[in-house]
C-alpha cells in the first residue's frame, strides 16, 4: 500500500508490517511489530495519515506514520474480533466493513481512527444473524485457510448481549464508530454457515465484493452488495446497509484456499480467479455502471471473457489502476499478466 509517492508499507505472514522507500530498496525504512498472527491487509487513512493493518490474530491496529523512527511507529489495537479474515476502508475513509470467516460483515459507520474500540464502547445500529449460522460448526477444512484462521463457526457470535450499550448521540448526526452486524444473504447458503473470505470495494464506494464459501467448502460464490445509505432515526434503531444485486457461483478448485477478486479501476468489472485461470465478470453484457443496471432482486454476474494460462489453482488477480492489463497468480508462485482484447 503506497503513503504517497515514495513511501509503501508492505505486511507479511511473519507478523511484521514493513515501511520501505522507492529511493532505497535494498533496506526497509523500518519494521513494524504488533501482530501476533499473519498479516493479510494494509489500508491508509489519507485524512489522517494513519496506517490500519488486520490480520488472522483478530486485532485492527493503527500506526501513527507521521511519527516514524527506524524503531518503528507509535501504534495501537483499534478493534478486535475474533475470526477476522480481511479489513477495508470506504475510499472517503467514512468506514471500515471487515469480513470473518464465521459469516459476519462487521461496518463500522462514521470512522473515527483516533478511538480505540473496547468491547461495549461501541454503539450497535444492528445485530442480525441467522439461526442456520449460529448453530453450525465446521466438518474441517484443508489449507493455509484452516491452519491461518480457524474456519469453523463461533456459536455466540461475534458480539454477546452484554456489549449493546446505548449510546449519546453525536449532536446533528450519529454517533462515530457505531457498529453493525450482518449476516450477508448468500445464495444456496440459507440453510448453512458460509465463510466471507474475500472483501474488495468498488472503487467509488457503491458497493461491496464478497467471495463467499459453503462451511463445508463444496460451494462457493462472487458477490455483489450495494450500499444503501442513509443514517438510521435513532442510533440504535434496526438497519441493514447492504442489499445483495448481483452473483454468480464458482469453479470451487482449490478448496481451503483464499481467493482474491477485485474490481477494474473504473468499477464496471470483476475480475476473479476461476480454477485455474480467471474470469472477467460485468454487471451486464454492455459492462455497464452498476448504478445504471441495479436489478430490483439479485441477478446473476455475466461472463465477458475466461483467460486461462496457469497450470495450478488461481489464488489472486489485480487490475492495473492505469493501463488495459490484468495479473493473476497461482498456487505454484507463477504470475501471469493479461491486455484483454474485446
Amino acid at each position: 500500500r503506497f503513503l504517497d509517492n515514495r513511501l509503501f508499507a508492505t505486511c507479511s505472514d511473519d507478523t511484521t508490517i514493513a515501511l520501505w522507500d522507492l529511493r532505497k530498496l535494498n533496506t526497509k525504512v523500518c519494521t513494524l511489530h504488533g501482530h501476533t498472527s499473519w498479516v493479510k491487509n494494509i489500508e491508509y487513512d489519507t485524512n489522517t495519515r494513519l496506517l490500519v493493518t488486520s490480520g488472522f490474530d483478530g486485532n485492527v491496529i493503527i500506526w501513527d506514520t507521521n511519527r516514524c523512527t527506524e524503531d518503528g511507529c507509535p501504534h495501537k489495537k483499534f478493534f478486535h474480533t475474533r475470526f477476522l479474515m480481511r479489513m477495508r476502508l470506504t475510499p472517503d475513509c467514512s468506514k471500515m466493513l471487515i469480513s470473518t470467516s464465521s459469516g459476519y460483515l462487521l461496518i463500522l459507520h462514521d470512522l473515527d481512527l483516533n478511538k480505540s474500540l473496547e468491547v461495549g464502547s461501541y454503539p450497535i445500529l444492528r445485530a442480525r444473524r441467522t439461526t442456520s449460522n449460529s448453530d453450525i460448526t465446521s466438518s474441517g477444512s484443508s489449507g493455509p485457510r484452516a491452519v491461518g484462521s480457524p474456519c469453523h463457526q463461533n456459536n455466540s457470535g461475534p458480539l454477546s448481549e452484554k456489549t449493546l450499550s446505548r449510546p449519546s448521540q453525536r449532536e446533528g448526526g450519529s454517533p462515530r464508530n457505531s457498529l453493525e452486524v450482518l449476516t450477508p444473504e448468500v445464495p444456496g447458503e440459507r440453510d448453512r454457515g458460509n465463510c466471507i473470505t474475500s472483501l474488495q470495494l468498488h472503487p467509488k464506494g457503491w458497493a461491496t465484493l464478497l467471495r463467499c464459501s459453503s462451511n463445508t467448502d463444496d460451494q462457493e460464490w462472487t458477490c455483489v452488495y450495494e450500499f444503501q445509505e442513509g443514517a438510521p432515526v435513532r442510533p440504535v434503531s434496526p438497519r441493514c446497509s447492504l442489499r445483495l444485486t448481483h452473483c454468480i457461483e464458482e469453479a470451487n478448485v482449490g478448496r481451503g484456499y483464499i481467493k482474491e477478486l477485485c474490481f477494474s479501476p473504473d468499477g464496471r468489472m470483476i475480475s476473479s480467479p476461476h480454477g485455474f485461470g480467471i474470469r472477467l465478470l460485468g454487471f451486464d453484457a454492455h459492462c455497464s455502471e452498476l448504478v445504471d443496471c441495479l436489478p430490483r432482486e439479485a441477478s446473476p454476474l455475466r461472463e465477458i471473457r475466461s483467460l486461462y494460462s496457469h497450470n495450478d489453482v488461481v489464488l489472486t488477480t489485480k487490475f492495473s489502476p492505469t493501463h488495459c492489463q490484468i495479473a493473476s497468480g497461482c498456487l505454484s508462485g507463477r504470475v501471469s499478466l493479461y491486455q484483454p482484447k474485446f
